[in-house]
C-alpha cells in the first residue's frame, strides 16, 4: 500500500491524502485522467508517474517544469517512505509513505490508524475527492 499526501505550502502539514492498494503505477498532474489530479499552473498536465518496480517504487518526472527532492531536480529515483517531492520548484508537495506488506499482526488488525497521522485520517473521512484546486504560492 502506498499513501500520497499533499502537504500545505507553508506548513507542511497535510491538506488531503490518498491511498492506493493496488495499483502498480500512479500518475499525478492537472490531467483528469491522472490517479492524483492537483490544479495548478506549475503542475504538468502528467508531472509525475510513481511505479511499482518488484517489490518497490519508483518516482519518474514527466513534467517541463521539473520534480524536486530536496532541492534537486530528478528525472527517476527510488521511492523511500517518508521521502517528500516537489512539484516545480515552487510547486506543491507531496509526501510518500510506503506500508510494507509484511506488518505485525497486531498492526495489521488495527489497520490504517497506525500509518497516517491524526490530521491526516481526520482529513480522509472528511474529504475523498480525486481533484485538488491549489493556490499560488
Amino acid at each position: 500500500m502506498i499513501t500520497l499526501t499533499l502537504l500545505h505550502p507553508l506548513q507542511s502539514v497535510p491538506v488531503q491524502s490518498w491511498t492506493f492498494n493496488a495499483e502498480s503505477k500512479i500518475r499525478i498532474g492537472r490531467s483528469t485522467n491522472n490517479e492524483v489530479v492537483l490544479y495548478s499552473a506549475v503542475v504538468s498536465r502528467h508531472h509525475v508517474e510513481i511505479r511499482k518496480v518488484g517489490e518497490n517504487w519508483e518516482v519518474v518526472n514527466l513534467g517541463a517544469n521539473g520534480t524536486y527532492i530536496d532541492g534537486e531536480r530528478i528525472s527517476q529515483t527510488a521511492a523511500a517512505d517518508g521521502m517528500i517531492i516537489r512539484l516545480a520548484s515552487s510547486g506543491p508537495k507531496i509526501l510518500i509513505k510506503i506500508e510494507s506488506k509484511s506488518l505485525p499482526v497486531h498492526q495489521q488488525s488495527i489497520g490504517d490508524a497506525t500509518s497516517v497521522s491524526e490530521p491526516v485520517q481526520m482529513f480522509r473521512r472528511k474529504i475523498n475527492p480525486k481533484d485538488t484546486l491549489i493556490g499560488e504560492q
